[in-house]
């Protein structure tokens, strides 16, 4: 499992000219999922996200996590996060999940989340989507399970 962590001041996401997730300061987090993935890398890397020290304390370190700044999180579903780019030019996905188990693994990620106390709000599993975010700093940390 992969989730791609970006540090943001607002962001949202839209499907079809409708709005659907939108939150301010907190991380929007494009979740990958791939064959091997289960529940249990769901939930490790949930917590890892709601831990994670990267933003700024009084003195501008990155000390604090999301429950220390009131932050949340815009979680959106990527399988293109399992491209194989290594052969051509066209990527390859076969380390993808199936659309079904991996929509099961994205909804415990976020189900995870919010056990840990933090706000979550989503795209449209599976569907085109426009994502707008405000990249703070920039900061993009990639967790993987």
């Amino acid at each position: 499992m992969r989730v791609l962590l970006q540090r943001m001041t607002r962001a949202a996401v839209s499907v079809e000219g409708e709005t659907g997730g939108r939150t301010g300061r907190g991380f929007v987090a494009l979740v990958g999922v791939s064959r091997e993935d289960d529940a249990a890398a769901a939930r490790k890397l949930a917590a890892k996200t709601a831990r994670l020290r990267v933003f700024a304390d009084d003195a501008g370190l990155m000390n604090l996590a999301l429950g220390d700044v009131g932050g949340a999180v815009l979680a959106v579903s990527q399988f293109t996060l399992y491209a194989d780019t290594r052969r051509g030019n066209r990527p390859g996905f076969s380390d993808a999940a199936r659309p079904e188990p991996a929509e099961a693994v994205y909804e415990a990620f976020v189900a995870a989340l919010r056990a840990e106390g933090v706000p979550v709000e989503t795209g449209v599993f599976g569907a085109h989507m426009q994502l707008e975010l405000v990249n703070d700093g920039p900061v993009t940390i990639l967790l993987e399970a």
